[in-house]
């Protein structure tokens, strides 16, 4: 028997809270899978599946299967770190601009004939910078695409959700999404197999 419950009655009311969104548990993998595609054709968009362990085809049960756009923010900024590489090197070997101050020329020494500013000879720093600011385009691109960091979760509300990481799933489905709709919802989870549904609350002004 799938039992509701709502905390929202025994928040303490000298906190302002609003609902974030329900909170679904699962017993297996089939279960969870069957209503992670019966959330997804019913037109959520903002919901999430927890598992203790990865699952296969879970992806595209979620329909959460769009490429990501990292790859570009990498390209983006790898592409930036070669030219400001060859902007340096450039700078610091041929550009001898009258008027500027000394430790803002370049150095145009012509050393044994070889030319002052050559690509070949310059590769190393131009590399090194381009895999620089690729891995900080990594970096930082995937926490702001996450939205990390993130210090609290209203999932972590749940005490039931520490059961997540040994022999549990869950579905969390957000008050915010366009389809939301919370006795439809709790219904549609219930419907789908759930053993537990609850609503998870958050600050007011998050």
């Amino acid at each position: 028997m799938t039992t509701v419950t709502d905390k929202r009655a025994a928040a303490p009311p000298a906190e302002e809270t609003s609902l974030y969104g329900v909170l679904a548990e699962f017993e297996d993998v089939d279960t969870l899978v069957t209503a992670a595609e019966r959330v997804r054709d019913a037109g959520y968009k903002r919901w999430d599946a927890y598992t203790p362990c990865a699952i296969h085809g879970l992806d595209k049960a979620t329909g959460k299967t769009r490429p990501t756009s990292l790859p570009w923010i990498v390209l983006v900024m790898g592409l930036t770190g070669c030219s400001l590489a060859v902007l340096l090197v450039w700078w610091t070997n041929a550009s001898s601009l009258e008027g500027v101050p000394s430790p803002l020329r370049g150095y145009d020494w012509v050393i044994s004939g070889k030319p002052i500013f050559s690509l070949p000879a310059n590769i190393p720093p131009i590399f090194e910078l381009t895999i620089l600011f690729s891995a900080f385009g990594a970096f930082f691109g995937m926490l702001a695409l996450n939205l990390l960091p993130r210090f609290h979760h209203p999932v972590f509300q749940s005490e039931r959700f520490l059961r997540v990481t040994q022999d549990r799933f869950f579905i969390g489905i957000e008050a915010k999404d366009a389809a939301f709709d919370e006795a439809h919802t709790v219904r549609l989870l219930e419907e789908a197999g759930a053993k537990h549904v609850e609503e998870l609350e958050q600050e007011a002004d998050r």
